[in-house]
């Protein structure tokens, strides 16, 4: 059984509930067949990754979900005992990865992986263009080595490989990446556009969300629409029916936090 968050996820660039102006841009940028680097930002919980999936089912099909995690082992070429491990997420068309996750070795880990990506062939030829895509997460976070390898690996493949970076923010981004890219903003969405979503969802369980549940749920989540939705589905297990004045369930880190800061600024005392 999954999560709501899951289930409900869109899948094409037509479904999608909120920024359809974006959507539709999008999907003239892969009409229009000159398809560039792309550099996709904003805040998490916005939708960016959701975007992106869309934007290559658009590209390759239905294929592109049909996934599988590989467990890769990449030897080092300028220290051959050195081996780094790290998992990536592919279909035929595209591959994922976090190169962060790979610590002060991503520099190795990026150039490796797109060589390879950029060197295979594609084994389905029926929706067959003229590259594959590699998808880097948490761009920001990479070291500024692995940055600046990266923009020589996008330089030096540009004919067989694109790549699509997503990241919350540009700020840590080194300019002649942001500039080999088409920058996409993705904002969160507005208190109302959370609203309907989760009321959207919620006819589809069969359940009745009150308006009032609605927004508290979207208010309290910062309209981060991942975490709305999982607080929602949270709610349904605590009661139903729903109420209007019913508490909305906290992460527990957010819990341990507050009470942290609680404990850090209350007044001291012998008793203590």
């Amino acid at each position: 059984m999954s999560l709501w968050v899951d289930k409900y996820r869109p899948t094409s660039l037509g479904k999608l509930d909120y920024h359809k102006d974006q959507a539709a841009q999008l999907k003239n940028l892969v009409q229009c067949g000159d398809f560039p680097h792309l550099l996709v930002y904003g805040p998490s919980g916005a939708g960016k990754k959701t975007r992106i999936m869309c934007l290559l089912r658009e590209l390759y099909g239905a294929g592109v979900e049909k996934l599988r995690i590989e467990h890769q082992t990449i030897v080092s070429p300028y220290n051959k005992r050195l081996k780094i491990e790290i998992n990536t997420i592919a279909s035929n068309y595209h591959l994922e990865v976090n190169a962060s996750d790979a610590g002060n070795q991503d520099r190795v880990v990026i150039q490796e992986l797109i060589k390879t990506v950029a060197q295979s062939q594609q084994i389905q030829s029926s929706t067959q263009r003229e590259f594959k895509v590699v998808l880097l997460t948490e761009v920001d976070r990479l070291t500024k080595d692995a940055q600046h390898a990266l923009r020589r690996t996008m330089e030096k493949y540009m004919g067989t490989c694109r790549l699509i970076l997503c990241s919350n923010s540009t700020s840590r981004v080194i300019g002649p990446i942001r500039s080999r890219c088409l920058a996409i903003r993705v904002p969160l969405p507005s208190t109302e556009e959370v609203c309907n979503v989760l009321t959207a969802v919620c006819k589809k369980e069969g359940l009745l969300l009150p308006p009032e549940l609605a927004k508290q749920i979207s208010e309290k989540s910062g309209r981060n629409l991942r975490k709305a939705l999982l607080m929602c589905e949270a709610c349904r297990v605590q009661q139903y029916p729903f109420s209007v004045d019913q508490d909305v369930p906290e992460t527990d880190w957010e819990v341990y936090l507050r009470e942290t800061a609680n404990a850090i600024v209350s007044q001291q005392s012998p008793q203590r």
